[in-house]
């Protein structure tokens, strides 16, 4: 079910909230978890991507529900500003430029296939996050990926190298693929 409007602009408000205190060196806002909605005490997945003219300047999240929804979000934006490994912490001169999107994920489901011609076809460009995992390797694309990537073979081998793999791995058997939609949005 998705969100209430009220309730996005609450999650997209904390993540820059949160961003905001950690580089004046305070420590992030406490969430009273009493004064928040059922759905934001829920326990939820999400991703906290961050943009600056439209580039791409940090993006971390989490794939699994392992507690409260609003202190994912709020986790997940500290790690996007400060913690992806791609960049440098965010900046205060930077800041101002930053636009904050939240995914939140539905949970992942295993996306049983014969193949790889078969794992093509049931691939929903634009609609599916995918999850590939062979062993300790694993990576994610948030559906957003496919319009960058909008040709599945060309997805699959760029999440096979997010995931340290092969770029053709999807094509040896062996792999677990899970799928799941997010519900996404943005600061406008």
């Amino acid at each position: 079910m998705p969100l209430v409007e009220e309730d996005r602009q609450f999650l997209l408000s904390l993540a820059r909230q949160t961003i905001t205190s950690v580089l004046e060196g305070r420590e992030p806002q406490e969430v009273d978890l009493n004064c928040v909605s059922e759905d934001l005490r829920r326990p939820g997945a999400s991703f906290v991507t961050l943009t600056i003219g439209g580039e791409l300047r940090g993006c971390i999240g989490s794939i699994e529900p392992r507690r409260p929804l609003v202190l994912d979000v709020q986790e997940n934006a500290i790690a996007a500003a400060f913690h992806d490994p791609r960049f440098p912490p965010l900046s205060r001169r930077e800041l101002d430029r930053t636009h904050i999107e939240i995914s939140v994920l539905t949970v992942p489901q295993p996306l049983n296939y014969e193949g790889p011609a078969d794992l093509l076809a049931k691939l929903r460009p634009g609609v599916d996050g995918v999850i590939i995992e062979r062993g300790w390797q694993r990576a994610t694309f948030l559906p957003q990926v496919w319009e960058k990537l909008p040709d599945p073979c060309e997805f699959l081998e760029h999440l096979c190298l997010k995931a340290c793999l092969a770029p053709n791995d999807y094509r040896r058997s062996g792999l677990r693929v899970y799928t799941y939609q997010v519900e996404k949005f943005e600061e406008t």
